[in-house]
């Protein structure tokens, strides 16, 4: 394959990495007015819209297996997403958003672990070296952060995710699973946000920010990764996918307000390293293709 075809979809997935890694701070920055559940239950109900709309009719044909596998894979990324966000309350965007990236180095982890999949040496490396920039970025004295914690458990819960998604790629279609998740993730956090009411953004901001994240970090980057991962080969992209905690933490200082700091820059190379290295290479992890971890971001940010 040559550099030419490859160029463009490259460019347009660090196009939709830079997207992902820019809700971080407009999370944080939601969750001061309103509730994490509402801010979910409202953002993901937009998304759910959106794909009823748009894909309605195609999801009625598909096969109560498809609606199955979706609805479980929802079920794993709501509560992922649910996690994350409550954790970004007392979290810097920035370090949640390394945090969360640490779900590049726990998928080849968890599928050894749980399905003995053989797991090269190097990912055991990576994983000493995540530990150690999570040390650097969460911990406080022997104590870890309760926001910190959140964000670890939401990165469990995605690399979960991928690999749920990752066992039924090959006989599901990712955008019929990716459009059945985002109606359960509605569904569930909707659900969530009920007990007391549902409070709703106040302001033109907050709004526009919960539609870019519905929409474009959702629905437009589902669209432009799945054409994007047919046309440029796996380990590319899972690199090219790394990117986004840099672009979390970019956008973090740039936009919301946080500072770079010597802890920040050691502790969150020590976890792109790990991402790096865990990535490089054959078989380091499975694809982080359409079907795999941003089946979960067809529903939005993370």
């Amino acid at each position: 394959m040559s550099s030419r075809p490859i160029l463009l979809p490259a460019l347009a997935l660090t196009v939709i990495t830079a997207v992902w890694g820019s809700t971080f701070f407009m999370v944080k920055d939601i969750v001061v007015f309103t509730t994490p559940l509402d801010f979910l239950g409202v953002r993901f109900a937009i998304a759910a819209l959106a794909v009823i709309v748009l894909r309605g009719r195609r999801l009625l044909t598909c096969s109560p297996t498809t609606w199955r596998r979706g609805l479980s894979a929802g079920a794993v990324y709501a509560a992922a997403q649910i996690a994350q966000t409550y954790g970004l309350k007392t979290a810097d965007a920035s370090v949640s958003g390394f945090i969360t990236g640490m779900y590049v180095v726990l998928t080849p982890v968890i599928l050894f672990l749980v399905f003995r999949v053989s797991t090269p040496a190097r990912v055991w490396v990576a994983t000493i070296l995540a530990t150690a920039g999570l040390a650097v970025l969460s911990l406080q004295g022997l104590a870890l952060g309760t926001g910190e914690a959140l964000s670890f458990l939401g990165a469990v819960l995605y690399a979960i995710h991928i690999i749920v998604l990752g066992r039924w790629a090959g006989q599901e279609k990712g955008l019929d699973l990716a459009a059945i998740q985002m109606i359960a993730i509605g569904a569930i956090c909707g659900a969530a946000a009920l007990p007391g009411g549902i409070g709703l953004p106040r302001g033109v901001i907050p709004w526009a920010e919960v539609f870019y994240m519905a929409l474009i970090s959702g629905l437009l980057a589902l669209i432009v990764q799945t054409w994007a991962q047919a046309r440029i080969p796996a380990a590319r992209a899972a690199v090219i996918m790394t990117t986004e905690p840099v672009f979390a933490a970019l956008f973090a200082i740039l936009f919301g307000g946080e500072s770079l700091s010597g802890r920040l820059l050691l502790g969150g190379g020590l976890v792109l390293a790990a991402m790096l290295l865990a990535e490089l290479g054959p078989t380091a992890s499975p694809r982080p293709a359409r079907d795999g971890r941003r089946g979960r971001d067809a529903a939005g940010e993370r």
